[in-house]
């Protein structure tokens, strides 16, 4: 029997209430690994995410704060009264007991990092996984632990630094650990959240691409009606899966514009235009405007500058397009989960916000167009899967991640069009290599930088004074975190003296050994 697509407002969905935890988006990728659809809110915008969704189940997410100060975040009382099951996370754990009757406290007996919990009694959570009087490995990071547990509450796994590691409310459904099951580092904990949403929660596996893709077209139709929409194309895979989805679901209403601003990968325009054309045979206008941007971005240095220019132009562009092809109702992006998230902070607030990215925000109201995002609930691999869904080749869908302002943010300082055409270069040789490598679907995304530094060098008997390329290659599930790609010495000095040979304007390559955190992928 096939699945029905699940309506991605109500139904058999889990929500993710986010207390500021950095990983609290591991949660939502090992909710998703078990066939579940589910959303991450804000602890203050949870009871309308709550209405909104209508879920079968609530996870608490761990957070920074301390349950034992008084301004530290809450759930809504609307999760506790629906009677839906609860888990609480580290944080989740402690203002969970805290909001039901329990005592939190600073603990002197912390724990970071690995540790082990006994299990002293059955329960739900772990049937079919932990058996009592076993040893397991998790992952912890707290300072508080709860001290009292609420009314209902029993122990059942305990570790020398939380005495109440796990205690479930097995009549309530109501459940709480002082780990983090969604990180590598408790490697039961996909199965413990498996067990979580299928078991307790009695939500079946029904979160497929296939499933997606059905929900998505009804629900585009429904938005869209007999509007017209007009879809920016980067070239990227996202805004590509974007529009083949829209087309699916509106055809002809749908015309893409392509905008060649000079910031591209080398050979970019021609693929997108045989793709669209030839291969889909979607509308398609391609907006020669080099010129424009580079002269905007003449003596803009600042990274937040650079990227609020190129949304800002990609905008006004799309807006005169839509002019000259009649009008449009609607505009497509390929916004994807991450974006969102990591331009919205957990709070509401500016603060913690790590990057704007160019297709989050919203609209000019001026425009008088609504957005139309298909991805905005999926993480990158997501997107690949929902690609193959709708017949793209792997050659296309296996593409490496490209930044919305494309070359701008690989070139720290001043962009020209000079500096463009010296790194297209340097990273189409990076690439080239790694695929004659066989390693392009072994990283997740590889770029070549061009830094605002000089440095003497000797080519032949000559000095030279010319810039330093920095290469970049990391392994990555969604984006969210990432590690450095352990090339073998030989393969980037290879790499290296092609670059330097190659390209005029560099004489020094240097390798980027830093993961995400402490650092983001890209460099700006």
């Amino acid at each position: 029997m096939t699945a029905q697509p699940p309506s991605l407002a109500t139904g058999d969905s889990i929500l993710i209430v986010d207390f500021g935890s950095q990983v609290t988006q591991l949660i939502a990728r090992r909710v998703r690994e078990a066939g579940v659809y589910c959303e991450i809110a804000p602890f203050n915008s949870a009871a309308e995410a709550f209405e909104r969704l209508a879920p079968k189940g609530v996870i608490f997410s761990g957070g920074p704060s301390s349950v034992t100060w008084e301004d530290s975040p809450r759930a809504p009382q609307i999760l506790f009264d629906s009677g839906v099951p609860l888990l609480g996370i580290c944080y989740g754990q402690q203002t969970l007991h805290q909001q039901l009757g329990g005592r939190v406290v600073s603990s002197d007996n912390r724990e970071f990092g690995r540790a082990f919990v006994e299990v002293v009694a059955p329960s739900a959570l772990f049937e079919g996984v932990w058996n009592v009087g076993e040893s397991h490995q998790v992952w912890m990071s707290h300072g508080d632990r709860v001290e009292t547990l609420a009314p209902g509450f029993a122990v059942v796994a305990t570790s020398p630094g939380a005495p109440f590691a796990i205690a479930t409310d097995e009549a309530n459904r109501r459940y709480s650990m002082m780990f983090h099951p969604e990180v590598v580092h408790t490697p039961d904990g996909g199965k413990l959240l498996a067990n979580f949403v299928h078991k307790i929660c009695g939500v079946s596996s029904d979160w497929s691409m296939g499933a997606y893709r059905e929900a998505k077209i009804k629900e585009i139709r429904e938005q869209v009606g007999s509007g017209r929409v007009i879809c920016g194309l980067s070239g990227g895979v996202d805004s590509s899966v974007a529009a083949i989805l829209i087309h699916e679901a509106v055809g002809s209403q749908l015309t893409c514009v392509f905008v060649d601003h000079g910031l591209l990968r080398l050979n970019e325009r021609e693929q997108v235009e045989r793709l669209f054309r030839d291969h889909y045979n979607i509308p398609l206008v391609v907006v020669d405007a080099e010129e424009r941007f580079m002269s905007g971005l003449a003596g803009v240095t600042d990274p937040e500058a650079k990227r609020k220019f190129i949304g800002g132009e990609f905008i006004a562009v799309f807006e005169e397009e839509a002019k000259k092809l009649g009008g449009a109702d609607f505009l497509a992006q390929g916004t994807l989960y991450p974006d969102v998230i990591e331009s919205v902070s957990f709070t509401g607030g500016p603060s913690v916000t790590i990057k704007s990215h160019h297709n989050v925000g919203g609209l000019p109201e001026r425009m008088n167009m609504k957005l139309v995002e298909p991805l905005r609930e999926l993480f990158k691999d997501e997107v690949r899967a929902l690609g193959r869904e709708l017949g793209l080749n792997d050659q296309f869908v296996g593409r490496h991640p490209f930044p919305g302002p494309g070359l701008a943010i690989r070139i720290p300082g001043e962009v020209t069009k000079e500096r463009c055409d010296i790194l297209r270069k340097a990273d189409a040789i990076y690439l080239e290599e790694i695929r004659n490598a066989g390693l392009y679907d072994a990283i997740w995304q590889a770029f070549a930088v061009l830094l605002p530094v000089r440095t003497v060098g000797v080519m032949g008997d000559h000095r030279t004074y010319d810039s330093v390329c920095g290469l970049r290659a990391v392994t990555s599930v969604d984006g969210m975190t990432a590690d450095v790609f352990p090339f073998d010495p030989a393969f980037l000095s290879r790499v290296a003296t092609r670059i330097v040979n190659e390209v005029q304007g560099i004489n020094r390559v240097v390798y980027d050994y830093t993961s995400k955190p402490p650092g983001t992928i890209e460099w700006e």
